[in-house]
């Protein structure tokens, strides 16, 4: 068991609910980025190259953090172990991020308030997917 997240490891190899979540957890990652972009009146068609330096060191930073934090291996349908390990994934991953983001292999930086906002907004909407998820599940089964 996790010590950190609740979580107990599955047996065998990722199944489909797990590939199934990741994807949408690196969708809606992206969206949100996107969202906060065209907030800021960058258009990630027009600026391509600009979108994926944003876009990435959050995505990177979900797909290294989430796995460590137990996100894919806790129940799905658990709603306290899947927003939990999602919180903590998700916050560690905004960190993560925001230091790439920071260094020099991405154009841009990190100024407060984005990290305030991208912390933020990465939490409620991972979260409550995550939550919606595990309520749908539990209602399914």
């Amino acid at each position: 068991m996790d010590t950190v997240s609740g979580a107990t490891a599955r047996d065998g190899p990722i199944n489909r609910e797990t590939l199934v979540l990741g994807a949408v957890d690196v969708g809606i990652v992206i969206a949100f980025v996107v969202l906060g972009l065209l907030s800021h009146g960058i258009d990630p068609i027009s600026a391509p190259i600009d979108s994926i330096e944003t876009i990435v060191p959050f995505v990177v930073g979900w797909l290294v953090i989430a796995p460590l934090a137990g996100v894919y291996t806790v129940r799905s349908t658990s709603i306290g172990s899947v927003s939990r390990a999602t919180t903590i994934a998700w916050i560690a991953a905004a960190n993560v991020g925001l230091i790439l983001r920071s260094s020099p292999l991405f154009d841009g930086g990190a100024v407060w308030p984005f990290n305030l906002v991208m912390t933020g907004i990465g939490v409620v909407a991972l979260v409550g997917w995550r939550i919606g998820y595990a309520v749908v599940a539990n209602a399914s089964s």
